[in-house]
């Protein structure tokens, strides 16, 4: 049997246990779902409606006023269509009799209260018989919980085992004959040629081993010459470099021209022959991107190159050509390491380029067309929570409310990938003016001051006296300790405290928000900064965006600052950054 078909088979019979567990599971579930509908549905309505008209004959002296008869009338007409029990039939026509027979009765008479009596008896009965059928079809629901509680449990082990059984045994199938395979190549590594497989499956392992035994014995035969192995690696390699896409360049420790491909011929513009064996100081007078590339310096970044009429990125990589030599020290021979030349390669990362610019642009207009909606049905919200359109009740305005919380989550989100794509681009508009550091904290302030508020957390203001002013975006400076004070809000417990700390130092002014929450593990607080990057929660807090402190870092470092993060778990976390005051306050 082949590997392949071993590998469907077994996946195949995961499937089909995964999907009985499945279908199981939701039918159980549905039948629950059915049970507990039921339970209201009908018998709910009963009860209504002769709530209704028992209050009809509560709030009304008899003879019933004509308004009060229509209504009457209405409820037992609904009553009449909504008859679900055995029995409610009966009690419903007996209150049909006796409504209108109170009707026809004169007034005052004890006929009149006997059948007023008969009414209410029946309405007793009816609301008796419904209240039963719900506590029944409660405790059916109930046994039906019970029953698929256990029936899953059962059926949950016994997934459980025979998923257990197959990951421990399937594997075997596939791992030993790569295991023999594997010792089989090490073997040969250690230059024992010798080494043979023999599988007893009719399977692609044995192609395999077969394959392997005709390597070996190869092997063998090129292990009785030296020169024809150095040949036979030699054009190996040149046949690798001269496939591969990337532009290469070898050079020796003399600076000449070990090897170049085709790729690297057509980058650097170098049309003639006889290439190998040149120096490389010769090749670059002519040529500035050769010379660029030769520079110790060269490749940190990725640059551009026209090409057939098209614009390509490329990234630089080097690395030393390191071959042992033998070397006599103290009196001694001894192995070390020398430099033989160098390897130059270009990767070509034109498709990446556009990859990542043409995500930008699809995360920019997408972030931009989805601007107006959610506005739209912020907008709707602040309309539905508005007297005048019209009330609502308890439960509708804690739905408003989380779809507002949800609506306002997202609209951060779409307004920080705003963000995030002027920043990537490199279209990021600052609006130096110089600014009193206070200016700022007030502004920030004053937009998280509500949320404070809520959760009754205490902003204390810590600064120096006399802050210089600092040369900042103010907007963009706001944002990032909004997003800093957000943040603690969100990792603050109620009642509690945090501090705003406004300092000069070194011709800077620091801004540092400090909270008094969990703290933040080291192991993640060099990563804070790093695009959707989230620190796993315990699902108490709602977790952001990821971008939030990525956009901050890029906001502080265009404008020449620092920012940075100072936590211990237990005792909180302390977000700053720093911007350099104006020259004239440096003065």
């Amino acid at each position: 049997m082949k590997v392949r078909t071993k590998l469907r088979l077994g996946f195949g019979f995961l499937f089909i246990v995964v999907l009985f567990f499945g279908a199981t599971a939701l039918f159980y579930i549905r039948d629950i779902s059915e049970n507990s509908k039921v339970i209201l549905k009908n018998n709910y309505e009963s009860l209504s409606f002769a709530r209704e008209i028992r209050t009809i004959l509560d709030d009304n002296d008899l003879p019933l006023s004509t308004a009060a008869t229509a209504k009457f009338n209405d409820y037992l007409l609904k009553q009449e269509n909504n008859i679900t029990e055995p029995g409610e039939s009966k009690y419903t026509t007996n209150l049909r009799a006796s409504f209108e027979e109170l009707k026809k009765l004169p007034p005052n008479t004890p006929a009149e209260q006997h059948a007023d009596r008969t009414v209410r008896h029946s309405l007793r009965e009816i609301e008796q018989l419904n209240m039963q059928a719900i506590v029944r079809k409660d405790n059916n629901a109930r046994a039906s919980v019970k029953s698929a509680t256990l029936f899953l449990g059962l059926v949950g082990t016994f997934t459980f085992l025979v998923l257990f059984s197959f990951s421990v045994n399937f594997p075997g199938y596939i791992a030993n004959p790569l295991k023999a395979l594997l010792d089989g190549i090490r073997e040969i590594g250690q230059g024992n040629y010798g080494k043979r497989l023999h599988f007893e499956q009719n399977d692609e392992f044995a192609e395999v081993a077969n394959a392997f035994n005709l390597m070996a014995a190869r092997l063998n035969d090129w292990e009785n010459s030296n020169l024809a192995t150095v040949i036979s690696e030699k054009r190996r390699i040149e046949t690798i470099i001269d496939q591969m896409q990337d532009a290469i360049i070898g050079v020796n420790e003399k600076q000449e021209v070990l090897f170049m491909n085709d790729a690297a011929r057509k980058t650097l513009n170098i049309t003639g022959d006889k290439v190998i064996g040149q120096n490389t100081a010769n090749l670059a007078k002519n040529n500035d991107l050769l010379k660029s590339i030769l520079k110790d310096d060269a490749g940190i970044k990725p640059f551009k190159i026209v090409l057939d009429s098209r614009e390509m990125y490329f990234q630089m990589q080097s690395s030393d050509i390191v071959v042992p030599n033998m070397q006599e020290k103290k009196g001694a021979l001894q192995l070390a390491n020398r430099s033989a030349g160098k390897v130059y390669i270009l990767k070509n990362i034109t498709e990446f380029k556009e990859r990542d610019e043409a995500k930008t642009n699809f995360i920019a207009t997408i972030s931009h067309e989805l601007k107006t909606p959610i506005a739209s049905i912020k907008m709707s919200l602040q309309l539905l929570n508005d007297q005048r359109v019209g009330t609502i009740n308890s439960e509708q305005e804690q739905l408003v409310n989380h779809i507002k919380d949800d609506n306002d989550r997202l609209l951060k989100i779409t307004s920080e990938l705003l963000e995030l794509s002027q920043v990537e681009t490199g279209n990021i508009q600052l609006n130096f003016v110089p600014v009193n550091p206070m200016q700022i904290v007030n502004y920030a302030i004053t937009s998280i001051k509500f949320q404070a508020d809520q959760k009754q957390v205490q902003l204390e203001i810590l600064k120096d006296d006399d802050l210089p002013e600092v040369q900042v975006d103010i907007e963009k400076t706001a944002w990032v300790l909004v997003n800093f004070l957000s943040n603690a809000l969100r990792y603050s417990a109620e009642k509690s405290k945090i501090e705003i700390r406004v300092t000069a130092k070194n011709k800077q002014v620091q801004f540092a928000v400090k909270d008094f929450g969990k703290g933040i593990d080291e192991t993640y607080q060099k990563r804070l900064f790093d695009r959707y990057f989230q620190v796993p929660t315990d699902g108490q807090n709602k977790s952001g965006s990821g971008l939030g402190l990525a956009i901050s870092k890029d906001f502080i470092n265009a404008q020449g600052g620092t920012i940075g993060v100072e936590s211990e778990i237990g005792a909180g976390s302390r977000f700053y950054f720093a911007l350099p005051i104006t020259n004239a306050s440096g003065e």
